[in-house]
């Protein structure tokens, strides 16, 4: 390790993590990027999916060199019950136009490729120690502690993922609550690639994004997802915190029942389970955000809290892109003003402020609390969806009813009223 003094010291080399050390490092700047894992990408486990515009933007035509899966040009919304399920979906190649296209991707190979472009830029990556502590003086961050080592720089960067032990230890924020959290688990399932393009109707390179709502997640607050690869399947469950312990199911078993729903099995039928992972996922929306500027160091991606479950997308790669983004242009002009202090490193609020990461936090802050407080949309509103298009599509010999009244009927177990104040409550707080 060199003992030198860094400019910035960069904790986790997650998408964040790489990208502010990639920036930072095209300018000049002498970087460290400290990751505990072996590699980049090989203790994260979240991902399926990268909406592209925020590294577009830093790297024009990247995924034309990055190990990205699949294009994707399919959309399905699901409301599963155990017997049933009625999707939206939703295909056209404009969802592929670049530069508001998304890819499936692998993080493991993801992170990696990422890592490798920040040290061709000049960043110089350390893998396999774990950050302790944080070196503290006056009140100001002035590094970061290695077990015996002490590595000082000048700002350091917390890009150290959900839960942040060292922004923690800095008082930026407390014990996370349960409602802030979800848990999620997730298998890589092996399949060839024409069995996965007839299967999901996928032509080739092109694949197929699939959210679930309902049984996935036993009727409580979460729900699943699916992502094609080139050759695999990425198949999930996710549970908020705060929802999974008022229940009798667990995560795993919650994956296992998915995995075995009727519309599911064939789907994955035949398949080679490759991975078997299970990871935290911050579901507190801006409300969550904590500080994240001191004199010293700033926080982004994941440790910031940045990400977004909206039911019909779940982001927070492009916000870690994005937040990383506004952190190395808020360092550069610190370096430049040879001031790193908290009043000089504002410039990262007002970068946040000004971009797409801090204007879609605040759109859709009421969000994590309407699905809260809108149990329905994973129990009642998915039988109701599934009661209905048994009516419309089972013939038993009866003489038929007026589709209205029939449908009617199935309004009404849940109630007019109640319909209207969720419809509502969603539509405010998107």
């Amino acid at each position: 390790m060199s003992e030198d003094k860094f400019d910035a010291i960069i904790v986790g080399a997650g998408l964040a993590g790489s990208t502010a050390g990639y920036l930072l490092a095209k300018q000049g700047l002498q970087v460290l990027v400290v990751e505990r894992g072996n590699s980049a990408g090989s203790k994260n486990m979240t991902g399926g999916r990268i909406y592209s515009h925020s590294l577009e933007k830093i790297m024009p035509n990247f995924a034309k060199e990055a190990p990205i899966e699949r294009k994707i040009t399919r959309e399905k919304i699901s409301l599963m019950t155990r017997e049933s399920n009625v999707t939206l979906d939703f295909y056209s190649d404009r969802l592929g136009i670049q530069g508001s296209d998304s890819y499936s991707v692998l993080r493991g190979v993801f992170d990696s490729w990422l890592a490798d472009k920040a040290e061709e830029a000049g960043c110089e990556m350390i893998y396999g120690i774990r950050v302790d502590d944080l070196m503290v003086r006056d009140g100001r961050v002035c590094g970061v502690i290695a077990g015996e080592d002490e590595l000082e720089a000048e700002v350091t960067i917390l890009a150290d993922g959900v839960n942040s032990l060292l922004a923690k230890k800095l008082r930026y924020h407390g014990e996370l609550k349960p409602i802030q959290l979800a848990v999620g688990a997730k298998e890589v399932i092996e399949l060839p690639s024409q069995v996965i393009e007839d299967r999901f109707q996928c032509l080739e390179n092109e694949g197929t994004a699939w959210l679930f709502a309902g049984t996935p997640s036993a009727g409580r607050v979460g729900g699943g997802f699916l992502y094609t690869n080139k050759s695999s399947i990425s198949l999930g469950v996710v549970g908020t915190l705060s929802e999974l312990i008022k229940g009798n199911t667990s995560v795993p078993q919650m994956l296992e029942n998915f995995k075995q729903h009727p519309a599911i099995a064939p789907l994955i039928k035949g398949g080679k389970l490759l991975e078997y992972s299970g990871h935290l996922v911050p579901e507190g929306g801006l409300k969550m955000v904590p500080q994240i500027i001191g004199d010293g160091v700033l926080v982004v991606g994941d440790a910031a809290g940045f990400c977004l479950n909206l039911g019909y997308a779940v982001r927070g790669m492009d916000l870690a892109v994005g937040s990383a983004e506004c952190a190395a242009k808020a360092v550069i002009a610190a370096k430049e003003a040879g001031d790193f202090s908290a009043r000089s490193l504002q410039r990262y609020q007002k970068n946040l402020n000004n971009s797409f990461v801090m204007k879609d936090m605040t759109l859709y802050q009421k969000f994590p609390r309407f699905l809260e407080d809108t149990p329905r949309i994973f129990a009642d509103y998915p039988n109701m969806a599934a009661n209905m298009m048994l009516e419309m599509f089972v013939m038993g010999g009866q003489p038929a009813q007026p589709l209205r009244k029939s449908m009617l009927k199935h309004v009404k177990e849940i109630g007019m009223m109640n319909i209207a104040k969720d419809v509502w409550k969603g539509v405010r707080s998107l």
